[in-house]
């Protein structure tokens, strides 16, 4: 009976282990997600507020809708992905076939768990095209937030950060 109980004591160790690994991963990738990468012509980052902007004055010639992909992946997902893909997977099968199913589960879980990251990191925008007042045109992207429609007047306020259209 001594052996089967000091059997299942390093089993649940290392079962412990696991769903610490997996609760920091999830953590990580819950804080990961707090990140605010915005394209809304609305908010202003600290380091851009009280800063001069050149503001130019035009009329939309085109709105396109857009998808606003976030280009730099924190990596949070595949971790986070891969922590619990593998401890679901260490909780299938015994043995050798416990072995296979864990690393089975940290590539499978680390796969859905960036497809996860990449789906959650678009939004929404459009592609506004301005003829600026003095003849040249502009093209912007930017978060559909603001309702902005052809023929309608607009500022193109830009500077020291991204550009932005806004409606008069």
């Amino acid at each position: 009976m001594n052996q089967n109980n000091a059997s299942i004591i390093p089993t649940r160790a290392r079962a412990v282990r696991w769903l610490a690994a997996g609760a920091v991963a999830t953590s990580f990738a819950l804080l990961a997600g707090c990140a605010n990468n915005n394209a809304s012509s609305g908010v202003y980052s600290y380091d851009q507020a009280q800063r001069e902007q050149i503001v130019r004055t035009g009329t939309v010639t085109g709105v396109r809708p857009i998808t606003i992909q976030n280009d730099k992946s924190s990596g949070a997902g595949l971790v986070a992905g891969g922590a619990l893909g593998g401890v679901a997977g260490n909780a299938i099968g015994g043995g050798s076939g416990r072995a296979i199913a864990t690393v089975g589960g940290v590539i499978l879980g680390a796969l859905a768990g960036n497809a996860v990251e990449n789906r959650v990191g678009t939004s929404s925008g459009l592609e506004i095209t301005v003829r600026l007042d003095n003849g040249e045109s502009r093209v912007v992207a930017q978060a559909a937030d603001v309702p902005v429609s052809v023929g309608q007047r607009v500022q193109v306020i830009s500077g020291n950060g991204p550009t932005r259209i806004v409606p008069m």
